[in-house]
């Protein structure tokens, strides 16, 4: 993008850049925090900055041109606070699988693995969990966080669940 279709354009008074000059040779910050600042500076209109580009200042802090878009439209709209934090998450991640749905996981672990398979695998898992309809969609990485949790071992005889209390599936 060339600096003359640049929507949001970053114009940093002195005292804003002092700060954040001051904020990166001190270094006792988060180094997103740093790295932000050294950006935003590298955005700053001033004649010094003609010849850096939004292209040039992703490649030379290892960034995506959509992350100094970003870094500008936040210092524009909202400050230069906002800027040198990252995103917040606008809605938090649903949680699909509550103590419910991780007990037949378990359940499902415990038992004899399918016809022709020596032992369960976590996709095996995560498509008997699907054709049950525990749940409508659930990925292996899911299903490998909930097993850690109660230290189960796909492989292991001996992992905690007796055959009377297993669930009929």
């Amino acid at each position: 993008m060339t600096k003359s279709n640049i929507k949001y354009r970053v114009t940093l008074t002195s005292e804003e850049r002092k700060d954040l000059k001051k904020l990166i040779s001190t270094g006792r910050t988060a180094g997103y925090r740093i790295r932000h600042a050294q950006m935003l500076l590298a955005l700053d209109e001033i004649p010094e900055n003609a010849e850096w580009t939004d292209k040039k200042i992703a490649a030379a802090y290892g960034a995506h041109q959509r992350t100094i878009g970003n870094l500008r439209k936040r210092f524009v709209e909202e400050g230069l606070a906002s800027a040198l934090e990252r995103n917040k998450r606008e809605t938090p991640p649903v949680i699909k699988i509550d103590g419910k749905v991780e007990a037949q996981i378990i359940a499902i672990a415990c038992s004899a693995p399918p016809d022709g398979r020596s032992r369960w695998t976590l996709q095996l898992i995560a498509d008997r969990v699907v054709a049950l309809g525990v749940l409508e969609s659930v990925s292996p990485t899911a299903i490998a966080d909930h097993l850690k949790k109660p230290n189960l071992s796909l492989g292991c005889t001996k992992n905690g669940a007796s055959l009377s209390n297993q669930m009929t599936l």
